[in-house]
């Protein structure tokens, strides 16, 4: 379904084009169109209008009956009694609530204290051996990584940096003029 209206396609657009340039003229066919135009922009103005002013009052009505419920809340008005077990239940709360504790409640202290003795005992650091300049740390063989073996730096005749390969380059191919 495209087209102005329900049930106009686009071949009945089509028609009534044909219909209209040739009723009208080729001439004044551009300002039957304009004149079309302004008047389906006022008819949409005033669909927008009417649309903007309805769901003004509707938003108006809700809140109209929202005061009223608030009015109703405020005086107590429309309240339901909630029932026997209801009302123990509330009373049991509240009395709960305003009783003075037994006990005075007191949080689990940590059993660090500046008085006491630490929980866990302190490792015993090993000594730092001194070590000459320039000899290499001991690191245990489980915990070495193994060597990589690396790739030999490449070097051409421009260039003055050396770059890495993994796989030797082909020779330039040089186009055959004919």
């Amino acid at each position: 379904m495209g087209g102005l209206a329900p049930g106009i396609g686009g071949l009945e657009i089509l028609v009534i084009g044909i219909v209209a340039l040739l009723v009208v003229g080729p001439r004044d066919l551009p300002l039957l169109m304009r004149k079309i135009g302004k008047v389906m922009a006022r008819a949409r103005a005033m669909a927008h209008e009417f649309r903007s002013s309805f769901d003004e009052m509707a938003r108006q009505s809700e809140l109209d009956e929202l005061r009223k419920e608030v009015q109703a809340l405020r005086t107590g008005q429309g309240m339901v009694p909630l029932g026997a077990e209801a009302d123990a239940a509330f009373r049991e709360i509240r009395d709960d609530l305003n009783r003075p504790l037994d006990q005075p409640v007191m949080l689990a202290a940590p059993d660090e204290w500046p008085d006491n003795p630490p929980v866990m005992t302190p490792l015993e650091a090993e000594p730092i051996r001194q070590k000459k300049p320039g000899a290499k740390p001991d690191i245990p063989a489980e915990e070495a990584s193994p060597a990589k073996p690396r790739a030999k730096a490449r070097s051409t005749g421009t260039d003055a940096k050396a770059t890495t390969a993994s796989k030797p380059r082909a020779p330039r191919k040089t186009a055959v003029k004919s």
